[in-house]
């Protein structure tokens, strides 16, 4: 007979495992369906080893700049394969907390295979058929390979190739400026190689704040990498049958050892039978609403598969909004349209709610903005990582909307302004909260009681405390 669940999950990647868990602690039978590795993008891939080996690098760097706090040090040499070992370890420590058998621990049925739907009610699974009440997919997103002139024809890596690695290229060229690919390029270049970043806009982190691309691109050309902005690939291809790689782009040739494609990802989203049992999809992923529910009644879809932002954490949360909205009473919005993220260059680049542009379109001239360098910020100061910035647009009410901040840490910095904006709080809310010094969130605090003094010391209401002072 056909296995019976209340709810089938297909992918255990960051949504899948959040729901799996949320709904099993809910009382429900529950099927978590996985085709490859439990644990997806974000454990084998993405996020766990991209900031191992970014962290490998940036004790690198430091080792080589450890002239700069008075430190002589002697036999300077990176070993790339205890790297990747120092990589896999934190891949093996964070998959232990997410694999099958802790899962099974938890009252998770984990099934391993590729799913596919056979109607609104029944999953095949190779041979075996699997019936559940609700359905979520969270099959997640796949490396975009775009069409350039070659490039299928010519070995390259992706950000899912590129851990199979066993020596770092001596010449790397980089396609793509985004997160994946700024982030990847520096840890190459302070680990040895000689790296080209190459990208079709004119700047870096194109849905960040301008200055932060700006603060990106010059830490990352003192870091000695080559940025080539507006600068579309025309082709790749081979230098006749030896190892070399020609990039051509924005006019000119690029020779390399390797070329890693970071240009975006894409919905998977093939073979599930979704045409089957009508569930609509395009190439950017399944169509949902604001709740995650498909065209399909009971079957729901989060994550990377669903469009939108491709962010873990993003993933995860609507993985249990979807689970919370099929499971319980009433429902929850789970689309938000200014999720926090991260990009975890040296300095790192952290953002939240709206961005200043974005600010202005809404709100125009009732919007304000506040600055702080972080050669203000006292801890930068002593760590001689004074590069960066916080930056908070407000109305001119003082309420916060959004925050940039690049820096040392930035992405724990930010989360005050991720409250603040989240709740509706205003500067002086901010500048209220006493922050421990010396910290980086001390900044935080700065920056917001200027703005606080600023909004009460001026006009009618400053000449009012000025005779009240008297």
């Amino acid at each position: 007979m056909p296995a019976q669940y209340d709810i089938a999950i297909i992918g255990a990647g960051s949504a899948g495992l959040t729901a799996a868990r949320l709904a099993a602690r809910l009382g429900k039978r529950v099927a978590l369906i996985e085709a490859e590795r439990v644990g997806g993008d974000c454990t084998w891939t993405g996020c766990v080893p991209s900031k191992a080996l970014l962290h490998a690098a940036k004790v690198a760097h430091t080792v080589w700049n450890a002239s700069r706090y008075g430190i002589t040090s002697k036999d300077q040499q990176v070993e790339f394969g205890a790297v990747m070992g120092h990589v896999k370890g934190a891949i093996e420590a964070v998959f232990a907390q997410e694999s099958p058998e802790t899962l099974r621990s938890e009252g998770i049925e984990v099934l391993e295979g590729r799913a596919e739907f056979q109607d609104a009610r029944t999953l095949a699974l190779g041979q075996q058929e699997v019936l559940a009440h609700h359905f979520l997919i969270c099959t997640g997103a796949a490396p975009f390979v775009p069409p350039i002139p070659g490039l299928e024809d010519t070995p390259h890596l992706t950000y899912e190739t590129f851990w199979d690695l066993t020596a770092l290229p001596d010449q790397l060229v980089v396609i793509g400026g985004g997160p994946i690919g700024c982030e990847l390029a520096q840890a190459c270049q302070r680990l040895g190689s000689r790296v080209t970043l190459v990208e079709a806009a004119d700047r870096l982190l194109p849905n960040d704040e301008p200055e932060a691309s700006q603060a990106v691109a010059q830490a990352l050309r003192q870091d000695g990498i080559c940025l080539r902005l507006s600068s579309p690939v025309e082709s790749v291809g081979r230098n006749g049958h030896g190892p070399c790689v020609l990039v051509s782009a924005g006019g000119r040739t690029i020779k390399s050892d390797a070329v890693l494609v970071a240009v975006g990802r894409r919905a998977r989203v093939d073979g599930l039978g979704l045409e089957r049992v009508g569930i609509q999809h395009s190439p950017r992923g399944i169509a949902v609403d604001d709740y995650l529910r498909t065209s399909v009644k009971r079957i729901y879809a989060a994550g990377d598969c669903a469009g939108g932002f491709q962010f873990t954490h993003y993933a995860g949360f609507q993985g249990a909004m979807a689970v919370r909205n099929m499971l319980l009473p009433g429902r929850s919005r789970a689309r938000p349209q200014h999720p926090p993220w991260a990009t975890f260059t040296d300095p790192e680049v952290a953002h939240s709610g709206l961005t200043e542009e974005q600010a202005r379109q809404r709100f125009g001239d009732k919007v304000r903005v506040s600055f702080l360098p972080m050669a203000q910020v006292d801890r930068a100061v002593t760590e001689h990582a004074t590069e960066g910035f916080i930056k908070v647009v407000q109305r001119s009410n003082g309420k916060t909307l959004g925050a940039t901040v690049v820096g040392q840490r930035a992405a724990e910095t930010l989360q005050a302004w991720t409250l603040a904006s989240d709740n509706g709080l205003k500067m002086a809310d901010v500048a209220r909260t006493m922050q421990a010094y010396p910290s980086l969130a001390t900044g935080n605090q700065q920056l917001a009681w200027e703005a606080y003094l600023g909004g009460l010391t001026g006009g009618a209401t400053g000449h009012v405390l000025r005779w009240l002072a008297r």
